[in-house]
């Protein structure tokens, strides 16, 4: 299992947060495999969850910490990020 880089990650969210406002404990994501991205805010605690730490392993593969959207970009269909941020959801 790779290990994400969570300064440069931090770094890059807090840029975003600033632009954009979000929750305290939160952060915000863009998800999609299209260029039409949806967003979505999320617990900060899901950074811990291995399910949800493979969709930022998905996300750094693809794009870095650069992303396009100026946001966390997570490259999977809103199904599939459902299907995990549910499961997050029911075990917190």
């Amino acid at each position: 299992m790779a290990i994400i880089r969570l300064p440069s990650f931090i770094s890059s969210v807090t840029q975003f947060h600033k632009l954009h406002s979000v929750p305290k404990g939160h952060l915000a994501v863009y998800v999609g495999e299209t260029d039409k991205k949806k967003r979505y805010v999320v617990p900060i605690a899901y950074l811990n969850h291995p399910s949800f730490q493979d969709l930022l392993h998905k996300a750094e593969e693809e794009f870095g910490f650069q992303h396009s959207m100026g946001g966390l970009t997570i490259p999977c269909n809103e199904d599939a990020f459902f299907h995990v941020t549910s499961r997050l959801n029911n075990a917190l």
